[in-house]
């Protein structure tokens, strides 16, 4: 058994035992599986053990490894900060994007998709923490940019995602994730359809799984400690 093999397994029964705990559904969490500056070969692994989402948070390492895998029915997500000059690489190669924070993002990512792939399913960044050096919209913010990206062609607006100020205490953990879950309902409140909440990482998912994470994005308890960033 290779280390990716079991640290999978691991995973898989930890965010099941996390979520059966908070009384959520089978199926209601959804792994993601973070290989950022791992190689390829690492993500082979992974989709052996049966793993098939896997999150990128830098353009040109992405593109490599998913010409490197095409020959596997992958789902790739884009998890990193957006630069206006890679938004036409992204909208040409992922499934998933779930950093939007500006308009013109969306704008760019919709024009851009191609249309014979599917709508790119989008989530949009909130800064729920208020940390100057993390991006996302603030949660005032959040519901003028949502209408607006819910109306723009070859993009399906599914929901939220943070990364909050890390915490120690589960209890501390928990709040900026309700927060995060009483904007979505805010947003569906005011007749949007989303159905998503993209948080929790490998230190913190099991509070994000208390307070309605869909998505849970883990990468160092699978993969193990993290090489040296290719941008």
């Amino acid at each position: 058994m290779t280390a990716i093999l079991s640290n999978l397994q691991a995973t898989r029964v930890a965010v099941a035992q996390a979520a059966q705990a908070a009384q959520r559904g089978d199926g209601e969490v959804h792994l993601l599986a973070v290989s950022k500056t791992f190689p390829a070969q690492a993500v082979r692994e992974a989709y052996q053990a049966g793993q098939r989402a896997f999150g990128e948070n830098y353009v040109q390492e992405a593109l490599d490894k998913i010409d490197a895998l095409r020959d596997l029915p992958l789902e790739w997500h884009f998890i990193g900060p957006i630069q206006s000059n890679k938004t036409r690489v992204i909208a040409e190669n992922f499934s998933w994007v779930h950093g939007v924070d500006r308009l013109k993002i969306a704008e760019r990512l919709s024009a851009q998709r191609p249309v014979h792939l599917p709508p790119l399913n989008i989530c949009l960044q909130v800064n729920v923490s208020g940390e100057d050096s993390k991006s996302g919209v603030t949660p005032s913010e959040v519901e003028a940019l949502a209408v607006q990206a819910a109306q723009l062609p070859n993009l399906k607006l599914r929901g939220l995602m943070a990364i909050p100020a890390p915490a120690a205490d589960p209890a501390v953990q928990r709040l900026p994730f309700a927060q995060m879950r009483a904007l979505l309902q805010q947003l569906n409140s005011r007749g949007l359809q989303l159905d998503t909440l993209s948080m929790g990482m490998s230190h913190d998912y099991t509070a994000a799984i208390a307070e309605g994470a869909t998505i849970v994005r883990i990468g160092t308890a699978i993969f193990g400690v993290r090489a040296k960033a290719q941008v």
